[in-house]
């Protein structure tokens, strides 16, 4: 990359930082799975599904976890789904239709001030190992 690209990218960054209003880090997610974006305490992913399995993925997972949902919505394009861990902190799944094969899995573990990435990070391994399946 030569030093123009270089500093052009890196005034992109800058700029993405600027408008979310905090960091946004993406860091390598794994085989075939895209990145993950994390911005204001939501951990997303981009997997080359149909909404419905992804969907289902996370509802199956939740289940083997004992965590109850508290409440799901959907749109129509999203379903969100709220549930509470364990240790009573939320959790709330956001599912979204980004193409016919593609969905957009969004986690949030934790209360506000004090997300827990590494949690929606773990929920994020789930789904992948369970559609690599």
């Amino acid at each position: 990359m030569t030093g123009h690209k270089r500093l052009t990218v890196v005034f992109l960054l800058l700029i993405t930082w600027t408008l979310a209003g905090c960091a946004a880090v993406i860091v390598g997610a794994g085989v075939g799975a895209g990145t993950y974006t994390y911005i204001e305490g939501d951990l997303k992913r981009s997997y080359p599904v149909k909404f419905n399995k992804a969907l289902d993925v996370c509802i199956s997972i939740l289940d083997d976890l004992n965590q109850p949902i508290v409440e799901k919505t959907t749109d129509g394009e999203k379903t969100t789904i709220k549930t509470k861990r364990k240790d009573g902190s939320p959790q709330i799944i956001t599912v979204a239709i980004e193409s016919i094969e593609w969905t957009q899995v969004s986690v949030r573990t934790g209360i506000v001030g004090y997300w827990e990435k590494d949690v929606s990070e773990q929920f994020h391994d789930f789904i992948a190992e369970r559609l690599r399946k």
